[in-house]
Formats: structure tokens, sequence, C-alpha cells
């Protein structure tokens, strides 16, 4: 089974507060849901079963405590709602969903039950471009919720490696800090910001840093920068394979430009307006022209990893 996290961006994007256990018990159901491919087949009329032992193993976690953190995820996560918006006919739709519409723990087998809301599975299945993924192995480690969030926020922006400016307002939203939860800026910073960053730069693929932007005295924003981490990018210059395509048939070619990793990393290649984001099939003829005009274009990672 593959334990990559992929979000359509607008959910990478939502305002919303969860908790850790919350936000690792929602990572599992959706690696549960995506056992396909960009476009998942999924059976809505069944719920999605994340057993404890599959949290104690990710997560490395105690049994017990493993059992207590999901069951108390299970009474709060119902009550979990997310906001975003999105354009419609000249008008912005201002959108708030729950993440499930309903959810169980069972006893005996300490199991957790659930099913997504409505509007959170296409957010999740029905991906062609503007997606982010990531291994969970990235984020296992992370302790802090905000981490986690922060994660996530950054890496939607793997292929400049840095971030416009986010407003502080627009940044706490989307962290989930709450309204009344550390108000003083030096406390923010602290207990957010560089609590999560070190956390980032110690336990995941990136080393991130951040610079703070004022209006007077005042911090309205900030910006952050990353950078992948030298030896994974040493792993990658030293792969013979990096930009080349001999010996790849049209097929392998085919199932390359499909993989959702690789459309991650190369859709800002095509404008928003080309025909090739028509659909998959046309994404597919495009990237496989170019591969076989330039392939050393493609150097995010060697061009035979999009076929495992």
């Amino acid at each position: 089974m593959s334990n990559k996290i992929v979000k359509d961006n607008v959910l990478i994007n939502a305002s919303y507060s969860l908790s850790l256990v919350e936000q690792r018990l929602l990572f599992l159901a959706i690696i549960e849901v995506r056992k396909g491919g960009l476009k998942v087949k999924f059976d809505h009329t069944k719920p999605i079963q994340i057993h404890a032992e599959s949290y104690i193993k990710q997560f490395d976690v105690k049994r017990n405590a493993a059992y207590e953190a999901l069951q108390a995820a299970c009474k709060n996560l119902f009550e979990r709602k997310f906001s975003y918006q999105e354009n419609r006919d000249q008008q912005v739709a201002r959108i708030t969903s729950r993440w499930v519409s309903q959810i169980a723990y069972l006893d005996d087998t300490a199991t957790v039950e659930l099913f997504f809301s409505p509007s959170i599975l296409p957010l999740i299945t029905e991906l062609e471009r503007r997606f982010t993924s990531y291994d969970v192995e990235q984020i296992a480690n992370l302790t802090s919720a905000y981490a986690v969030r922060l994660y996530e926020l950054l890496i939607c922006w793997r292929n400049v490696g840095k971030t416009p400016v986010v407003s502080l307002e627009e940044l706490r939203l989307k962290l989930g800090v709450l309204e009344d939860e550390y108000e003083r800026m030096h406390h923010f910073k602290a207990r957010v910001l560089d609590l999560s960053i070190e956390q980032i730069n110690k336990y995941t693929d990136i080393t991130a840093t951040y610079d703070q932007h004022k209006k007077g005295r005042s911090i309205t924003g900030f910006t952050f920068k990353f950078k992948i981490k030298d030896d994974k990018k040493k792993l990658i210059i030293e792969d013979k394979n990096l930009s080349e395509i001999d010996g790849l048939n049209d097929a392998q070619l085919n199932r390359i430009v499909k993989n959702e990793i690789f459309v991650s990393d190369y859709n800002h290649l095509v404008s928003a307006t080309s025909i090739a984001n028509n659909n998959i099939a046309s994404w597919a003829q495009e990237m496989i022209k170019r591969l076989k005009l330039d392939s050393k274009q493609f150097n995010k990672r060697p061009i035979r990893d999009y076929l495992k």
C-alpha cells in the first residue's frame, strides 16, 4: 500500500484546527482511500477502517496511548470543520464543511470506522493537477500539530522553494491557531513558528527558515524559504539515470507521466490555459513528448523512480 498523503491544494490551503492525533487519523484514512492512482474509484458506501495497529506502527506510539488517543479523536473529529474559498461564475463561495459525516470506535478490535464528508472525497480522489503529495514518513515524527500543518503549507511550494507573503491572520487560520491562543507575538513565534521550524528541520526532508514583514512596528506577515536536505540532493546527483529515458518503452513512459508524484513535481511546466490541462490523457501526451525531446529538464528525481 502506498504511504503517500495526497490532497488537492484547496484542502492543503484550507483553514482548520485539528489536534495532532486527529490529523494523523485523517492521514491514515487518506492513505487507505488512495490505493489506486490519480482518480480513485472508491466505494463511498463502505466505512474506511483504521486499525490501532496501523497507528502504532506508523507513528511509533505505545499501544495503550494509541487506544486512548484514537478514542478521544473519535469523540471530537465529528465536530471538526474546515473552510475554504471557491470561485464560481465571477463570485466567491465561502465554504465550510465537516471532515467526516460519521465516525465510530470499535472497542473489541480497536478500530476506527469513518465516512468522509461528501465535500472531502473529490479533494483526495479526483486529482489530476494542482495537488500536493508527500510521504507520511516525513511527518511521522512531528509532535506538534502546527509543525504538521506548516510542513504541508511549505511543501505545496516545493517547485520554487519559497512562499509568497502570508498575512499573520491567514497563517494563524491555516495553522489552526485559535483566536484566543498565543495572542502576543513572542508567544506565537516561540510556541508555534519556532517550534514548528525546529521540528521540520530535524525530522523532515526539508530545511526551512522564515522572514517577518512589518507595517510600522507591527508584524503583519511572514515568508518562508526551504530547501531539500543535502543528503537527498546527493542521492539525486549521483544517480546516473537522472535524465535518461533510454530503455523505457511508451507504456512505461505513460505510467511515469501519470504517476501522481510526477504530476506534482512538474505540473508547473504547463500553463493553466494549455490544452494539456484538459484531462490526464492530454497531460500524458504532452509530457511524453517533452521527455523524448529533452529529458534533462525533468531533474527532480531519477526518472525510473516514478515507475515504483
